[in-house]
């Protein structure tokens, strides 16, 4: 059952209060409208046709009208609608139930807040004081000389009048003079603005900082009187705006002043690119709200979700609001919320995920954002619109599974895995890699597959060098979105001299070339799933110097570790599931800090593969939540009476031996569902870890071996039975040396290489004794 269906029902069905919207126009005709959703108003319609939101704005539009997706097919349909007949298209399907606007944005042939109500149960105005002030100063032009007094007395008259027909005031100051606003602007310099704007002639434009900031100051007076909001325009906008004073930073001086206190402000546009910023004083100012109108949607969505997760960083969810900033075309408003919709969704569900938030929590927050905080904030009863969702026009906009759309992607990551075990990537832009690259791969020296852990460098005796290239061909079965980076995918490669040709040394057709040897001689293939054991490490400053210690010191599957780390296992597990890799279970492991994450079984190739990105996982989910997580295991692992497996031998349930075989309750007597093989640890290379396994079942099956008798007593209790495995890495290299079985089947080239870097280590670690703390690193 999907974890958020709930929360996806109530997006789907919240009615909307959109807090901040301009005028629809009177224009049926073929319309550049598409352009203010990717680039700013009144700009050529020649050039918004090559942005993405363009492109994706069309795509939606015409799946809602049914249209081809053309700019020309989606403007016939609304020159044969009427404007009428699309806007209530637009706005029922958006799922609406009230619109605040400002109707101060001059517009040809603009309909006025009556018009309005024909579409949803509630329409309110927001009255721009700029506005206000530049009509009485239009008006009053023939009557006279002005003076400060006279034109203040008439504003705030004028203000005071219309305080009971509006839901709240709105300053543009932004675009005009920005928001450093000067609360103890002198009457002198406010006149001598006056004389300015008088000067400049009809029409007004209200431009001196002096005067705007004169106005404000009454207009908020007025606001604060009859308790009425005011919306501040932040962050970016028209091209008239100086954005480097649009930061609602500058506001601080206005939000500490003792006579504004109770003054309800609303920072427009999530002050964008100040998203930060906004949500800082949100969260330090009880005044301060927050709306994202318009941030959502001209944004990418990648821009759109980090905006919402930016503006829910500090600020309280009970003081963060929808509105679509729609304006003049009924289809922005609709695309207005639509976006909003799957940002939200895609915001609180990884809250859900990350364990900021619970599901109930979640659905409040939708109520919140999307209809409550306004409706308290403007002071408005609820308009529902008891939507018919069966009803509903516009359909494809209320699909649940469009509520996770994929996010442009930028770049791709080619992975592989050297011989000392190390996970390593080329970055590939996306063009790039999908014109070029999956065919023809891209060039990696042949000296990758020599390196050493303390070395990006062929190390001696692998007989590898800088000299020559093979290719990295992309696998592209295992292509996969990033689960944390999703604006990126990645996928494993296979080394090749050229494409079609493998490479002798590559892993991943090491164990390709092994699995047929068992398919083609004896009719058979091996499964396997991986238990990953790994050490979640937290940062402390010891001495002056960084210490990496163990997240916790909690004993073998204890409920209070899990407890402490289960935000980050939600997050693992959920980035798995999208990965389509199962999770069988997971508990704490004896070590201190210690973890296991047990993965369900597959092909071989593919259980490596997971294993893989399951390593990828772990460890970038462990880094947002600011630990460390490493799988490189104790350099003394494999002891007697550790459960590691210590001794030459197999058993029944038994956990001190390296090979055991396991019959959990099902299985019939006698049976053996699967095997589980201890000595394989994570500074090991899946792909030969597998191929080593299936090499020598393939040498038993061709020897007709017998496995000896099993051992059904701690094989420490009974060692003179039984040979004890290698203690050390030098004792496995010698071991390795004298494997012929290994030599035939895996290569011998790529056997030599093996052995040489794991020589290597042997010597730099042995000389250099604290070297191996760098391993967390690497691993």
């Amino acid at each position: 059952m999907d974890r958020f269906a709930e929360l996806k029902a109530a997006i789907k069905t919240a009615e909307l209060v959109d807090a901040h919207a301009h005028n629809i126009v009177a224009v049926d005709s073929a319309f550049p409208f598409l352009n203010c959703f990717s680039e700013a108003a009144g700009d050529a319609l020649s050039y918004a046709p090559h942005t993405i939101n363009f492109k994706r704005s069309l795509k939606e539009i015409a799946e809602l009208y049914g249209s081809e997706i053309s700019l020309s097919a989606v403007q016939e349909y609304r020159a044969n609608s009427g404007v009428e007949a699309i806007t209530a298209k637009c706005l029922k399907a958006a799922g609406i139930s009230t619109v605040l606007i400002d109707d101060g944005l001059e517009l040809d042939k603009k309909h006025d807040i009556e018009w309005h109500k024909a579409f949803v149960p509630y329409v309110g105005r927001i009255l721009r004081i700029e506005g206000v002030a530049e009509q009485i100063l239009d008006e009053g032009s023939a009557s006279g000389t002005w003076t400060l007094d006279s034109f203040t007395e008439i504003f705030v008259d004028k203000l005071k009048s219309q305080a009971d027909k509006i839901v709240g005031f709105k300053s543009i100051a932004a675009y005009r003079s920005g928001l450093e606003i000067n609360t103890k602007v002198s009457k002198k310099d406010a006149e001598e603005g006056l004389n300015d704007i008088l000067q400049a002639g009809s029409p007004t434009r209200i431009e001196n900082k002096n005067f705007i900031d004169h106005i404000f100051i009454h207009a908020l007076e007025v606001a604060q009187c009859f308790d009425l909001p005011m919306q501040i325009h932040t962050g970016f906008g028209d091209k008239d705006l100086d954005l480097r004073l649009s930061n609602p930073l500058h506001l601080r001086s206005l939000l500490e002043d003792s006579r504004f206190k109770k003054c309800r402000i609303v920072l427009l546009h999530a002050s964008y690119p100040f998203t930060k910023e906004a949500s800082f004083l949100a969260s330090l100012y009880p005044q301060v709200y927050l709306d994202f109108g318009l941030a959502v949607p001209k944004l990418s969505f990648h821009g759109m979700l980090s905006s919402v997760k930016e503006l829910l960083e500090l600020a309280p969810i009970k003081k963060v609001m929808f509105s679509t900033d729609g304006y003049a075309f009924p289809e922005t408003f609709y695309l207005g919320a639509k976006k909003s919709r799957e940002i939200v969704f895609a915001v609180l569900r990884d809250a859900c995920i990350d364990g900021d938030l619970s599901i109930p929590e979640a659905l409040d927050a939708v109520k919140d954002i999307f209809s409550k905080n306004s409706l308290e904030l403007y002071k408005i009863k609820s308009a529902s619109m008891s939507l018919d969702l069966d009803k509903m026009t516009g359909s494809s906009f209320l699909k649940i599974d469009d509520y996770s759309p994929t996010p442009v992607i930028t770049f791709v990551r080619i992975m592989w895995v050297d011989a000392s075990g190390q996970h390593r990537c080329r970055v590939i832009p996306k063009k790039r890699f999908y014109d070029l690259v999956t065919k023809n791969g891209v060039g990696l020296t042949c000296a990758s597959m020599g390196m050493s852990s303390h070395m990006d460098g062929p190390a001696d005796e692998t007989n590898l060098t800088g000299v020559g290239e093979i290719r990295l061909i992309p696998a592209m079965q295992t292509k996969c979105q990033i689960p944390w980076a999703k604006e990126q995918e990645m996928v494993l490669a296979d080394m090749q001299l050229k494409p079609g040709v493998p490479w002798e040394y590559c892993p991943r057709e090491a164990l390709r070339r092994v699995s047929k040897i068992l398919k083609d001689e004896f009719n058979l293939v091996m499964n396997a799933g991986f238990e990953n054991e790994f050490y979640l490490l937290r940062s402390m400053l010891m001495d002056g110097e960084e210490k990496w210690v163990p997240f916790d010191k909690t004993p073998y599957c204890s409920t209070s570790s899990f407890d402490a780390a289960f935000p980050l296992f939600h997050e693992i597990v959920a980035s798995l599931q999208s990965l389509n890799i199962v999770v069988e279970q997971l508990h704490a492991e004896a070590g201190n800090g210690q973890f296991e994450i047990a993965l369900g079984y597959t092909t071989c190739e593919a259980a490596a593969d997971n294993l893989v990105f399951t390593r990828e996982v772990v460890r970038a989910v462990a880094r947002k939540h600011g630990l460390l997580a490493t799988f490189v295991p104790n350099y003394d692992r494999i002891q007697p009476n550790t459960w590691s497996g210590a001794y030459h031998c197999w058993g029944p349930e038994n956990r001190e031996a390296p090979l055991r075989t396991a019959c959990p309750p099902g299985t019939p007597d006698g049976s053996v569902s699967n095997f589980e093989i201890k000595v394989v640890d994570g500074c090991a290379n899946p792909y030969l870890a597998l191929a080593s396994v299936l090499a020598a079942g393939i040498d038993g099956l061709r020897r007709h071996a017998s496995l000896p008798e099993p051992i059904e007593d701690n094989p420490d209790n009974v060692k003179d039975k039984v040979r004890r495995l290698p203690k050390s890495l030098s004792e496995s290299v010698e071991a390795l040396v004298k494997d012929q079985v290994m030599r035939d089947l895996l290569g011998e080239k790529l056997l030599v290489a093996i052995k040489g870097v794991r020589k290597a280590e042997i010597k730099y670690y042995s000389e250099n004794k604290d070297a191996w703390k760098n391993l967390i690193h690497k691993y």
